[in-house]
């Protein structure tokens, strides 16, 4: 009898994990950071790059990261919707140009607009390794003590921002 037991018990504990597994959304990558100190960075500006930025500097205020590179596709569809956040939040908004060329970058951003406080420059990808980025476009929300409260994988849309980010910029921000 107990032969029979053992089987089943691991066929219901199969069938759990996978009935939890399919309700999940693909898109949304949990984030080890999430509730954690934005990494170490120190990161040149695009348009001044003698000039640097650390997360430090950034602190004692909300920010958003986006990031983003030229030759993403995704981000081209994402712009308009960050350009219209710069205007509907006063918390800054930074961007981190990510893997891409000095002279692509500038060039993108004068052609869609540069809605970014400053844009940070990682050549290399190690700033977004320590970020922990999966690819672009990628958003994160960091707070006044510099923890990362929310981190966004893939471009955002209207709903993302209206029901998640505004609401949680004015919590942060307020």
């Amino acid at each position: 009898m107990n032969r029979l037991l053992i089987p089943a018990a691991v066929f219901a504990v199969i069938a759990v994990f996978l009935g939890v597994g399919l309700t999940l959304n693909p898109r949304e990558v949990p984030s080890p950071l999430i509730g954690k100190p934005v990494p170490a960075f120190s990161l040149p500006t695009m348009d001044t790059p003698v000039r640097t930025l650390t997360a430090r500097d950034l602190a004692g205020r909300a920010w958003v990261l986006n990031v983003f590179a030229s030759w993403c596709a995704p981000c081209r569809e994402e712009h308009p919707l960050i350009v219209d956040l710069v205007r509907r939040t006063p918390v800054p908004v930074y961007g981190l140009n990510y893997k891409d060329r000095a002279e692509d970058a500038r060039n993108w951003l004068a052609r869609f607009g540069n809605p970014y406080q400053a844009v940070l420059v990682d050549a290399d990808g190690r700033a977004g390794i320590d970020f922990g980025v999966y690819g672009v476009p990628e958003t994160f929300v960091i707070d006044r003590a510099g923890v990362v409260r929310y981190k966004k994988v893939g471009p955002l849309t209207r709903e993302i921002i209206d029901a998640k980010i505004l609401p949680l910029l004015k919590e942060l921000d307020g």
